[in-house]
């Protein structure tokens, strides 16, 4: 059975650097990325990401969050996997839980979260998992 989670997170700290950078091929960076959650997911997430940048400013990216928190009620963390774009000022990004990452009583947890926003103080999402 499919379980829901409503929930907001804040960005609390953003470390991005340049790893390398051409005219040919665009430019690579890496995001150190700190979250705090709250609502049916209450935690602290820290995420690592690596942007592939275009000349227009878009970018792809792949990211892994490791997540310490109570989700609706029970104690334990997982890791999300993180996989999309930014284009013209969206996010619109797929997070999937890493299979077998789960800990404490959310372990076997399996789920994800599809997002798409603009640049906000907070952001809602639906977390849709099983445990």
């Amino acid at each position: 059975m499919t379980l829901k989670a409503e929930t907001t997170f804040k960005i609390t700290a953003w470390n991005e650097e340049t790893v390398s950078e051409s005219e040919e091929n665009g430019k690579l960076t890496r995001a150190h990325v700190t979250k705090s959650y709250s609502g049916g997911l209450q935690g602290e997430g820290v995420v690592e990401y690596l942007m592939a940048y275009k000349s227009d400013g878009s970018a792809s990216f792949v990211g892994y969050e490791t997540i310490s928190c109570v989700l609706n009620e029970k104690s334990g963390g997982f890791v999300f996997e993180h996989r999309g774009l930014f284009r013209d000022g969206t996010v619109d990004s797929t997070w999937s839980i890493v299979a077998g990452s789960g800990t404490g009583a959310l372990s076997g947890i399996s789920g994800e979260v599809k997002f798409s926003a603009g640049p906000q103080e907070e952001y809602a999402i639906t977390f849709n998992y099983e445990l």
